[in-house]
Parts: C-alpha cells; sequence; structure tokens
C-alpha cells in the first residue's frame, strides 16, 4: 500500500512540465540535481539548531541582555497554598465565582484573599523581558547570517539580477552545493521554530505562528522537490532581508532604548515597503508569474482556474497583510506598534500596581 501511495504521489505529471520525467534530473557528467529525499537531511539540522540556540541563548543573548540593560520587574511570590496551586494548575488558572467560594472555604481564607492569591500567582508567571530578548536575539543573528549568507550564494547568479533567468531550461537546472546548504538551512530553521514552539513565550498569535511556520515549510520543501530552487531562493532572500531588521527592533524595544528601535523601525518599513510591495510583486513574484504563464500556454494548462486564482492572491497578499494589521489597530501608527510592539514592556508611567498584584493600565 505505501508503495502504491509512494509511486502515486511521485507521478512525474504532479511535479513536471510535460515531457519531462524524473529520470532525466538523476545525476550525471558530474551534474547533481535536486532530489526531494535530501530534505530528510533537515530533522538532524533542525535538532542541532535547536541545541545551538539553547546555547546561544545562555552564552550570549543573557550577558547581552544585561550589558543593553534589560531589566526583569520585580514580582511578588504568592504564600505557598497546596490547594490554590492544586487547582491552578490542574483545573485553570481564573476560577469563577462559585469555584472561588468553594476554594476560599478550603483553605479558611476570605473571598478577597483568595482572589488576590489567583492574581499574584497568574503575574508570577508572565514571561520576563530577558527571556524575551533571548528569543529575539537568537532569530536576529539567525536572520541576519541567513540574509547575508543567501546574498553570498546568490550574488553570482545570473536570476538574482534577472529573475526571467528562473525558468530558463527549467526544470533540467543543476544545483550548485552552496544553494543546498543555504536552503536546506533555512528549512531546518523554520522547523527547528515549530519544535521549539511550545517552550516559547507564548504569545496571542500562537496558533498563527504554527500555521505560518507550517506552510513555510511545506513551500520550502515543495519548492525544492519540484527544483524551484531558484525562484524559491528568491523569495527567501527577500523575506529575510527584513526580518533581522524587526528583531532588531523588538531587542531594543525591550532595552528601553526608545531612539534606537523607533529609527530601526523606520528603516524596517522602508524596506519592507520596497522588498514586499515593490520587488516582490514586480520583479520576482511578478517574472514567475509573467514568465510561468508563457511557461503555462506553452505546456497547454493555461485553463487551470486555480493558476490564475494563486496569481491574483500572490500580488495581492502583502497589502492584504498590511490592511489587516490596519483593521486590527484603528490606525497605521498603531499598526506599527502591533507588528513590532506586540508584547510591548513595562512602563512606569503608564501601569501602576495594584494592593493585590495585578497590573493594569491608567
Amino acid at each position: 500500500m505505501w508503495s502504491s501511495l509512494n509511486e502515486w504521489l511521485w507521478q512525474d505529471r504532479f511535479w513536471l512540465p510535460p515531457n519531462n520525467s524524473w529520470t532525466e534530473l538523476e545525476d550525471r557528467d558530474g551534474l547533481v540535481f535536486a532530489h526531494p529525499q535530501d530534505m530528510l537531511a533537515a530533522l538532524p539540522l533542525a535538532l542541532a539548531l535547536v541545541a545551538i540556540r539553547f546555547t546561544f541563548e545562555r552564552l550570549v543573548g543573557l550577558p547581552l541582555s544585561r550589558w543593553l540593560g534589560v531589566q526583569d520587574q520585580a514580582r511578588k511570590l504568592v504564600k505557598p497554598n497546596a490547594t490554590l496551586e492544586k487547582h491552578f494548575l490542574m483545573e485553570g488558572w481564573r476560577p469563577n465565582k462559585p469555584q472561588m467560594a468553594v476554594l476560599a472555604t478550603q483553605c479558611g481564607l476570605t473571598l478577597r484573599q483568595t482572589q488576590c492569591w489567583f492574581r499574584r500567582r497568574r503575574n508570577q508567571d508572565r514571561p520576563c523581558l530577558t527571556k524575551k530578548f533571548c528569543e529575539a536575539s537568537w532569530r536576529f543573528v539567525f536572520y541576519l547570517c541567513s540574509f547575508f549568507g543567501g546574498l553570498l550564494v546568490l550574488y553570482h547568479e545570473s536570476w538574482l539580477w534577472r529573475p526571467a533567468m528562473c525558468w530558463d531550461n527549467y526544470p533540467n537546472q543543476p544545483l550548485k552545493p552552496a544553494l543546498y546548504y543555504w536552503y536546506l538551512l533555512e528549512l531546518s530553521f523554520y522547523i527547528s521554530l515549530l519544535i521549539t514552539l511550545p517552550f516559547d513565550i507564548r504569545r496571542k498569535d500562537f496558533k498563527e505562528q504554527v500555521a505560518h511556520h507550517l506552510v513555510t515549510i511545506t513551500l520550502i520543501a515543495f519548492s525544492y522537490s519540484a527544483n524551484l530552487l531558484r525562484i524559491g531562493s528568491l523569495v527567501l532572500l527577500l523575506h529575510d532581508s527584513t526580518d533581522y531588521l524587526l528583531e532588531a527592533c523588538k531587542m531594543f524595544n525591550y532595552a528601553h532604548q526608545r531612539r534606537v528601535c523607533n529609527s530601526l523601525f523606520i528603516i524596517f518599513s522602508l524596506v519592507f515597503f520596497y522588498t514586499r510591495l515593490v520587488l516582490f510583486p514586480t520583479q520576482s513574484g511578478g517574472a514567475c508569474s509573467r514568465d510561468a504563464e508563457g511557461a503555462t500556454m506553452k505546456w497547454g494548462n493555461q485553463s487551470d482556474p486555480l493558476y490564475h486564482i494563486l496569481r491574483v492572491y500572490r500580488q495581492l497578499k502583502p497589502l492584504l497583510w498590511l490592511l489587516l494589521l490596519q483593521l486590527a489597530s484603528g490606525d497605521a501608527a498603531a499598526a506599527a506598534r502591533v507588528l513590532v510592539l506586540s508584547h510591548p514592556s513595562y512602563d512606569p508611567q503608564f501601569h501602576k500596581e495594584r494592593p493585590d498584584g495585578e497590573r493594569h493600565s491608567q
């Protein structure tokens, strides 16, 4: 059964243009081509990246946070109470009023004291700025190295400067070792992010992050399997060009260096606008659409409605993303804050602590 399913999945017509087969993409005469099974090497490399990340955060990220002046807010610890702690861990961290009354009776406390205990207990588990800074610093280092490493790999390639060359002699395009290792590293990184996501600070967009990583892993693996490495490398390079700037903004925000953060965010906004709304639709994505359309007409599949739907979506996706940000925040300034400062740090000018330990905005 498995062999039949595997044979059906890897049919030539699903992955390659007409009159092409997998046998033509076998290594020959010193030429190496992309093979789907090569992506299996990303699994052990992802585990290695997880180990490197935890080592980096402890040996580099933590000292760097102290050097930049990142300070965790002191929190009042709750008095140990086995009954309340058991309910907090097993039943939920926000009991309703009837449950609160029962717990207060069992512990010999007043209702107010029980509510105060749960508030302080929730506040005690809130993530600290140091952990946020270490996570952002790891992503910053990787995206920075990945972007400039990608530039080094693609600088002498013709399709970097002329995206139309992405379809030259497709799919008979040999694979260069440097491009393979860079592609494999990108795939491994997103797999490692997916692995560590349950252990990272849980944010409000947790489900969206899971979906994003799954889609990214699928696209990278699919583009490699179909030998679409040229256009895939351009898309990866464009996205990495802004990601490290965004992580740098977060780092300086956690360090309370507002001027540096705001300056970096302005640079990020300009680069994001140019790469995602100018270069991607008109050069890399546009070239992919135009030349893919010509190839589709040549191969006789131009009547496929799915192709046209995906083409329109690819062109409108960056604009739709910015529109959703603005709708979620109310205005452009707030949208920028949602994007960069999704978890604002504590500011004594705008917050105060209630007697029960719970913090709220004025």
